[in-house]
């Protein structure tokens, strides 16, 4: 028995929209980095259910989705980078306390 790609469809979307939710609502820089990865996430499965479904046999969906999970593995790398220096120089990772960019 196979799942229909309604299914697959709407859990990306589902975990897209919470992804979109967490980023937008979140106030620590960790937990922001952590919804991004959810939208990233929501992408990979997409990708690899259109890869599935429309009948690609060369596999470029799941290629796409190796590369996502590689870009996102690196950014989450520079993304922490940043909250630790942050972190060392203003003692908070709240954003909304950080204002690095103000006069």
């Amino acid at each position: 028995m196979m799942i229909p790609q309604s299914h697959f469809l709407i859990l990306g979307a589902v975990l897209f929209a919470l992804g979109l939710y967490g980023a937008l609502t979140r106030r620590t820089a960790i937990g922001i980095l952590m919804s991004i990865e959810l939208v990233l996430n929501a992408a990979n499965i997409n990708l690899i259910t259109f890869n599935r479904f429309l009948g690609s046999p060369d596999g470029l969906g799941q290629i796409f989705a190796l590369f996502v999970i590689a870009i996102a593995a690196a950014s989450a790398v520079v993304g922490l980078v940043l909250v630790i220096a942050v972190y060392r120089n203003m003692k908070t990772i709240f954003t909304d306390k950080i204002n690095l960019m103000k006069w």
